[in-house]
């Protein structure tokens, strides 16, 4: 069977999300990346977010959200920024391309926002979708200033339509939140 007969993504908003999908995310979630840490995610992304849910049946197999952010490359203007967080796919159904059709269909959809941004550890998986590494300085932008975050790696941004020509070695940073630079 292929990837496209037996896998439907839902797009559903945080807000308009029943307990038992949020329930199913987070064990998702955990599954991936073998920690309990995804517990608290919807104390933190109470609404505001674009859930894409990859369904293998009636199971959900695979999850990324988007949020709004606000990148800035150099001294360039900010980006609306379509940050991808929480990319998960249950271990049992991985290397099916479930998370590959999630981020395809994700790109298409977000083609609004200026561009796209994640952090991972698996770069290589992101970068046979077109997803590209920031080479340059990485940081965040505080009430007090920037905040220069050198230890950070793996910060990946993808070019949409609406992407200004933008270099990869400059500065890039993000606003920092309550719980989280990046």
């Amino acid at each position: 069977m292929s990837t496209a007969e037996s896998f439907a993504i839902r797009i559903v908003r945080t807000e308009d999300l029943t307990q038992k999908q949020k329930d199913e995310i987070v064990v998702v979630c955990n599954a991936a990346h073998e920690t309990d840490q995804f517990n608290f995610l919807f104390e933190y992304l109470t609404e505001g977010g674009t859930h894409f849910l990859g369904y293998a049946g009636s199971q959900l197999a695979s999850h990324a959200v988007v949020t709004t952010r606000w990148l800035q490359a150099g001294d360039a203007p900010l980006l609306r920024t379509a940050y991808i967080d929480a990319v998960a796919t249950l271990p049992s159904e991985q290397g099916r391309g479930y998370s590959s059709a999630l981020l395809r269909r994700l790109a298409e959809t977000v083609s609004d926002f200026e561009i796209a941004c994640l952090e991972t550890d698996k770069v290589g998986f992101y970068a046979r979708l077109g997803w590209q590494e920031w080479r340059g300085p990485l940081g965040g932008r505080s009430e007090t200033g920037l905040v220069p975050t050198p230890e950070q790696t793996g910060i990946m941004v993808l070019r949409l339509p609406r992407t200004p020509p933008i270099e990869l070695t400059e500065l890039l940073t993000v606003e920092c939140q309550t719980e989280r630079i990046w």
